[in-house]
């Protein structure tokens, strides 16, 4: 356990490395590395060979075996199976203003940068999200995955936004 960690209520395995971590209510195997600057909150259990990089929160969920979230990664209230990646910007929506929900990730999924999945949603096992997706719908295993809009290209914008300013 690194300097500038707080663990709270926490039960960690051996070998387990901890840098600039905040830890509350969590349960932390064998060989799981997180940090810097990662929060774990309760509810959280992070299974043996998971690696959580640089500006990671991850919320009442389990994160399964050698799973990798590199950093600048939300992941609340969700079941994550075993070998995923998530690439960099990757956010579990959760709440709808009411109600929480859970995102269900199978096992060796590959959630493409800049994911968005928005609960309650099932992305299947071997499956892909392209990156910049948001991610409303179930995701059959083996899938691939783009949910994007349309690139809109407004033309003479900054001649447009300089005669606004004068106005």
């Amino acid at each position: 356990i690194g300097p500038n960690s707080y663990i709270e209520n926490c039960i960690t395995e051996d070998n387990v490395t901890l840098n600039n971590v905040q830890a509350h209510d969590s349960k932390i195997d064998s060989g799981a590395k997180a940090g810097p600057f990662v929060h774990l909150r309760p509810g959280t259990h992070l299974h043996s060979g998971v690696k959580i990089g640089d500006f990671v929160e991850v919320k009442n969920s389990e994160v399964g075996i050698n799973t990798c979230i590199a950093h600048l990664t939300y992941i609340g209230d969700s079941d994550v199976g075993k070998g995923v990646n998530f690439g960099c910007g990757c956010v579990t929506a959760n709440y709808d203003g009411i109600k929480k929900y859970r995102t269900t990730i199978g096992d060796n999924a590959f959630i493409g940068c800049n994911t968005n999945m928005i609960a309650p949603v099932t992305i299947g096992d071997n499956a892909t999200t392209a990156a910049g997706s948001t991610i409303t719908k179930d995701v059959p295993a083996d899938s691939l995955a783009v949910e994007r809009g349309q690139t809109r290209i407004i033309e003479n914008w900054e001649k447009n936004k300089k005669r606004i300013k004068k106005a």
